[in-house]
C-alpha cells in the first residue's frame, strides 16, 4: 500500500528487467491482469495498481481527470524508485490514461500498448459536467445506503466479465470478487468513472492538440470476437483509425472479447515485449 498523491493506492511489482505499468479498464481490478503477468515476468518489471476507490485501494479525493490518472501513473513508478523509461499498457478506458502519460511525459515512456482502448469520436466537452458529477456522488450514496453493492455487486462483476470475454467465464478468485466489488466504495469508484468518462475523452483530445507522442513503439490491440456483425466491424475500423492516428502498429486479436487479458494474453505480452527496452 503506497501513498501517491494524497491517496493510499493498492501496488504490486513483480520480476525483474525494463518496466511496464498495467493499467486495467473501467471499475476492474489489479487481479484481472492476472492471465497476463506470468508471460511478462521472466523479462519484466511488471507494475499493476488499483485506481482510487477500486480493487483495494482508498476511497478518491477527486473526480477523475485524465491528467491526474496520468500523474498517478507517473507517481506510482516514482513510489517504486522507478523513474526510467516505461511501456505502459492501458485497457479499455484506461487507453486514455496510458497515451496521456505517453503524451505528458514523453522522456518516461518506452512504448504504449493499447489494449482494445476506449474510443469517442468527435470527443468533445459535455455540459453540466459539475451536475452531472454531483448526481454521481448521490447515485453512488444512494447505491451503498441500499446495500446493493453487496447484495448484487459480485454477481454483477462475474456477468459483466462473462459478457465481454468469449471464453464466458471469470477466473478471479470468489473471495476477491466479494472483497472488491461486493463494496460501496468500489461501487462509488465504478459510478464515478462512467460519470465521466466522456469528460476524460474530451481531455485527452484537447491534450493531443497541445502534446504530442514521443517516437516510440505504440501498438493498437482491437478484440475480433469473430461474429462478422455489423456492431463488431464498426468497433474495429474505429481501433484502425486509432491506429491510424498515432502512427501506430494495429493488430486484430481473434478470437477475443473486450477482455482481451482473459481470451488472448499472449497478444498483450508479445506486444509488450516487442518494445525495445530504452535506457533513462
Amino acid at each position: 500500500m503506497l501513498r501517491v498523491g494524497g491517496v493510499t493506492l493498492h501496488v504490486l511489482r513483480e520480476g525483474t528487467g525494463p518496466v511496464c505499468v498495467l493499467s486495467a479498464g473501467l471499475g476492474m481490478g489489479w487481479f484481472d491482469w492476472e492471465p497476463v503477468v506470468p508471460l511478462l515476468t521472466p523479462h519484466r518489471t511488471v507494475v499493476r495498481f488499483d485506481r482510487p476507490g477500486l480493487g483495494f485501494s482508498a476511497a478518491p479525493l477527486e473526480p477523475p481527470t485524465v491528467a491526474a490518472e496520468a500523474a498517478r501513473m507517473a507517481g506510482v513508478l516514482d513510489a517504486l524508485g522507478l523513474p526510467g523509461p516505461a511501456t505502459v499498457v492501458g485497457h479499455s478506458l484506461a487507453g486514455f490514461h496510458a497515451e496521456a502519460y505517453a503524451r505528458m511525459y514523453p522522456e518516461r515512456t518506452a512504448g504504449l500498448v493499447l489494449v482494445d482502448a476506449s474510443v469517442v469520436p468527435d470527443a468533445r466537452p459535455v455540459p453540466a459536467r459539475e451536475l452531472r458529477t454531483a448526481a454521481a456522488r448521490v447515485r453512488g450514496r444512494a447505491l451503498a445506503a441500499a446495500g446493493l453493492p453487496r447484495a448484487l455487486g459480485p454477481a454483477l462483476r462475474r456477468l459483466a466479465v462473462r459478457a465481454a470475454s468469449v471464453t464466458r467465464h471469470d477466473p478471479a478468485p470468489e473471495d476477491v470478487v466479494r472483497r472488491t466489488y461486493g463494496t460501496a466504495r468500489v461501487a462509488r469508484a465504478i459510478v464515478m468513472e462512467n460519470a465521466r468518462y466522456r469528460d476524460v475523452a474530451a481531455e485527452l483530445e484537447d491534450l493531443r492538440a497541445h502534446h504530442g507522442l514521443p517516437p516510440v513503439p505504440v501498438t493498437v490491440l482491437a478484440a475480433s470476437p469473430g461474429t462478422g456483425s455489423a456492431e463488431e466491424r464498426r468497433w474495429l475500423e474505429r481501433q484502425r483509425a486509432l491506429a491510424d492516428r498515432l502512427d501506430a502498429r494495429f493488430e486484430a486479436v481473434a478470437p477475443a472479447g473486450h477482455l482481451l487479458m482473459y481470451d488472448r494474453p499472449q497478444a498483450i505480452a508479445a506486444a509488450v515485449l516487442a518494445t525495445p527496452f530504452i535506457r533513462a
